[in-house]
């Protein structure tokens, strides 16, 4: 079992969604604390990323603890993203 924690900034990230999304995003965020598959990302980023619908949900997994970084659709997932690389 993982333990799920957030990262600052986490917070201003959940609170743009529509509430509709929101709680299907906390069930696959409940679903984090279990081995669940997901996608690492590429570009040699320490990154892992799940779906929900057209959602993002972006994570670093550190030992036992996975940490929450984004949620966002796909747009502003690829804004992000472009952020870390630099």
């Amino acid at each position: 079992m993982f333990k799920v924690e957030c990262a600052d900034g986490w917070g201003h990230c959940f609170a743009r969604l529509d509430n509709s999304i929101k709680r299907q995003i906390a069930r696959k965020i409940d679903k984090l604390a279990f081995p669940i598959n997901a996608r690492h990302l590429l570009h040699g980023l320490p990154y892992f990323v799940v779906q929900v619908g057209q959602y993002r949900i972006v994570f670093e997994e550190i030992g036992a603890t996975r940490i929450l970084l984004f949620v966002g659709a796909h747009k502003q997932y690829e804004m992000w993203l472009a952020e870390q690389r630099i």
